[in-house]
């Protein structure tokens, strides 16, 4: 090779410059594009408890609650609270025992006497408006309920079997009691779901008619809590309302089995139709 002849640029040399250029070039689009999406809701599947479970002993829970309360510190605006009622109030008697306390639902059940009746959670902004018009939507689905299960029970398959067909007759029965009670405006109110600062929670929590007032600091979001307060009657240990078994049609017609056996509350009450019609025991209502 002559002297004067430059040597030949590497052609190995060019090709891992251009690809390191490229690497690059794809690592500051991946960059830009993960700073462009959205942050992801680290919160699913999180769901908070608030309030008395079952087994454990009421007492116990109310004095916890009321220490609680009286330590609590938070800053404005405040904080979620479950308010527990010692009686089943109407909606006029809810506004009255919580006294203006800004509220963002109510928990109800109609009390029947040896029944497990469904727990239904009401959004209520403005008490006492928005209860009765909640109720009467739980009343409009008990009463679709009652239907279905009457035509259950009016069908081939319940009819060669009496057990099946008093199941069906015992669950229209109570829901068409449910429905009754939820459209006159019942007594069926106790518990509901309230926000204030320490003060104001302190304040509420020696109204009369109020049984105990629960700080639930650490909830974030309400569809995602659990309330479980407890119930009027219960004055030693949470438990599923007391249930005399299935009643004879004949015998015992104002009485039927609830389409609920817990009191526990997840959600706003439902609006949907009841139980589809079918050859099949009716399946529990979901809590709302």
């Amino acid at each position: 090779m002559p002297a004067d002849v430059p040597p030949r640029p590497s052609r190995s040399g060019k090709l891992t410059w251009i690809a390191l250029a490229c690497a690059l070039v794809v690592l500051v689009v991946a960059v830009a594009q993960r700073r462009d999406e959205p942050v992801g809701d680290r919160t699913v599947g999180e769901v908070t408890r608030v309030g008395v479970a079952d087994g454990d002993a009421i007492p116990a829970y109310l004095r916890a609650a009321a220490d609680e309360l009286a330590r609590l510190d938070a800053p404005a605006p405040g904080s979620w609270a479950l308010v527990s009622f010692a009686a089943y109030l109407t909606p006029a008697q809810v506004a009255t025992a919580l006294g203006g306390a800004p509220v963002s639902a109510v928990v109800a059940r109609v009390p029947l006497p040896g029944r497990q009746t469904e727990i239904v959670r009401i959004a209520a902004m403005r008490v006492p408006d928005d209860v009765v018009a909640g109720m009467a939507e739980v009343a409009a689905r008990k009463d679709r309920e009652a239907a279905d299960y009457r035509t259950r029970a009016a069908a081939p398959t319940a009819s060669a079997d009496p057990e099946l067909r008093r199941v069906y007759d015992t669950g229209a029965s109570v829901s068409a009691r449910e429905a009754a009670a939820y459209r006159a405006g019942c007594a069926c109110v106790y518990a509901a779901v309230v926000r204030g600062t320490p003060d104001a929670l302190r304040a509420l929590a020696a109204r009369p008619g109020v049984r105990g007032v629960d700080p639930a600091t650490e909830v974030r979001r309400l569809d995602r809590t659990v309330f479980t307060p407890p119930l009027p009657e219960q004055r030693d240990v949470a438990r599923p309302p007391a249930d005399s078994g299935l009643a004879e049609p004949a015998a015992r017609p104002g009485m039927g089995d609830s389409s609920e056996a817990a009191p526990a509350v997840s959600g706003s009450a439902p609006a949907g139709d009841g139980p589809t019609a079918g050859g099949g025991p009716p399946n529990p209502a979901p809590t709302s």
